[in-house]
């Protein structure tokens, strides 16, 4: 295949006799960089998308609109929640001594770069008093996980039927509560500070699926990916933001202060949110009456129910949801997806350090990249997602193929570096596929399946983190896999469990049987 500028993927001799360079042995670096275009270019060659709810309703505009704001609100909201998760990735460089023989006596780890001349590993230059092994490490960082397997399910199903304002409210404010105390968890032992973590996962386990319950009120059809994936990129926001102070923090604050900022800013957060925020449009204190109205009439008959204060009730159609292929399809692309994205979260940092010895700023600096990467993608993604119907699969194979690359950049800090960006970058992109697909399929029970699909899409932080083996190997190897099942089984249809018509439908047969 020939390139621009003479080079060529691994083409044979051109007719003219002169070798074309291989772009992909030779120049890694540029290679990359076309996958990336073409990506961007291949991806914009879709249909119109098709909506049932396309009506004809007076639109409010979405500049300076009460959903804007709580898409802002939400977007700041994930932000902190993202830095209460991520902090201990990088401060566990600054409070683990790698000195002592009891830290490294499990460690899987091959120094494979050597030290620059002259220079010291950057995690060796601070008061470290833990002599943690790596495998312990593996379970403090995953440890965040087990509790947020737990409030998931439980989390979509309650925000559903009450609404999910009070529920993401209290979940941020009680895992920002419980980071204060980790520097007190630390010193009373790697057991208190596992507890520790697995309490704020219980806590920040209600979070996403309140709010796509919230979302399933307020969003409008036509604006769905736009607002949903401003307030859920926040979490990447907050992974990039989080990971540069906290290497700064440690520095000149000790690795303790980290603990101590995020927890105060999500109290903080708390109390905006509190302030400002109602679960739908109807009791909104500051909404105009034209936007409200348009949500209300945007929305439409499948979810009316969402209006009449009873959330989705209390039972569910959980046989027709064990059996419904849509939504095993989206389970699955998202437990391959967060596999990769848990691995840079968890792994990242401690591969920073003691591979390639970067110092300790530095470390969260570059550590940062991936995340402003996927934040960008995903945001103009999102824009594309509400007027195309097509659902990206290469947001799940171009991540891997570049995790892949990252097993052959070898010492080269800026090759590796790039194929973490754009792995991540790439992977932004499915934001607005897999996670509005669930609005899709079950308007009327989104914050319950995002409660399921984050259950199973959390099982990879779980062992992530305590993968022993080839961990981006792993990591592509499971993207791939999930983009295959996407391009397979993945739809945007409604599906008939979830139409209110066909369920009452379904009741009235089942009453005309009771009778007879």
């Amino acid at each position: 295949m020939s390139l621009p500028n003479g080079y060529s993927i691994n083409s044979p001799p051109s007719e003219s006799g002169e070798d074309e360079e291989p772009l992909i042995k030779n120049n890694p670096g540029k290679f990359a960089i076309f996958l990336f275009i073409y990506h961007v270019i291949s991806d914009n060659n879709y249909q119109r998308r098709r909506s049932p709810l396309l009506l004809d309703f007076n639109e409010a505009p979405i500049c300076c609109s009460a959903r804007l704001n709580l898409a802002i609100l939400m977007f700041l909201g994930f932000s902190v929640v993202y830095g209460l998760r991520v902090n201990l990735s990088v401060a566990m460089v600054a409070m683990v001594n790698t000195t002592d023989p009891d830290a490294t006596k499990n460690s899987s780890v091959i120094h494979a770069c050597p030290l620059p001349s002259g220079a010291e590993n950057g995690s060796q230059t601070f008061q470290q008093p833990y002599p943690w092994d790596s495998e312990t490490q593996g379970w403090l960082l995953g440890a965040f996980f087990f509790g947020y397997l737990c409030t998931q399910i439980p989390g979509g199903y309650l925000a559903g039927h009450y609404g999910g304002s009070i529920f993401l409210g209290l979940g941020v404010l009680g895992t920002a509560v419980l980071t204060l105390f980790t520097p007190l968890a630390a010193k009373w032992g790697s057991y208190w500070l596992f507890a520790l973590r697995a309490l704020e996962g219980f806590g920040e386990g209600v979070t996403f699926p309140a709010m796509m319950a919230m979302w399933a009120r307020w969003a409008p059809p036509l604006e769905r990916s736009r607002l949903t994936t401003l307030s859920g990129s926040g979490s990447s926001f907050g992974a990039f933001l989080a990971l540069p102070l906290t290497g700064y923090i440690c520095e000149q604050l000790g690795w303790p202060a980290v603990f101590y900022i995020c927890g105060g800013a999500g109290c903080f957060w708390a109390v905006l949110w509190f302030a400002f925020v109602s679960d739908d449009p109807r009791t909104h204190r500051r909404i105009s009456d034209e936007e409200r109205d348009y949500i209300i009439n945007s929305i439409g008959p499948q979810v009316k129910h969402l209006f009449s204060g009873t959330g989705h009730g209390w039972t569910l159609p959980l046989l027709s949801m064990m059996l419904s292929v849509p939504l095993w399809a989206i389970i699955l692309t998202q437990m391959s997806a967060n596999w990769a994205f848990y691995t840079l979260l968890t792994s990242l940092p401690t591969y920073m350090s003691d591979i390639l010895h970067f110092d300790l700023q530095s470390n969260g600096f570059l550590s940062a990249l991936p995340y402003l990467g996927s934040l960008v993608v995903s945001l103009l993604s999102a824009v594309a997602a509400d007027i195309l119907i097509e659902r990206k699969v290469f947001s799940l194979v171009l991540p891997a193929v570049f995790l892949v690359a990252v097993n052959y950049a070898g010492c080269d800090h800026i090759l590796t570096v790039t194929f973490f960006t754009l792995s991540s970058s790439l992977g932004g992109t499915s934001a607005p596929g897999v996670y509005i697909n669930q609005i899709d399929i079950a308007p009327r029970y989104a914050g319950f399946l995002l409660g399921i699909t984050n259950t199973f899409g959390t099982i990879p932080g779980v062992l992530a983190p305590i993968t022993k083996i080839s961990v981006f190997w792993v990591a592509a190897g499971i993207n791939l896999g999930g983009a295959i099942i996407y391009l397979l089984l993945g739809t945007a249809d409604i599906q008939p469990w979830a139409n209110p018509d066909e369920e009452g439908v379904r009741q009235q047969k089942r009453r005309g049987e009771s009778i007879s």
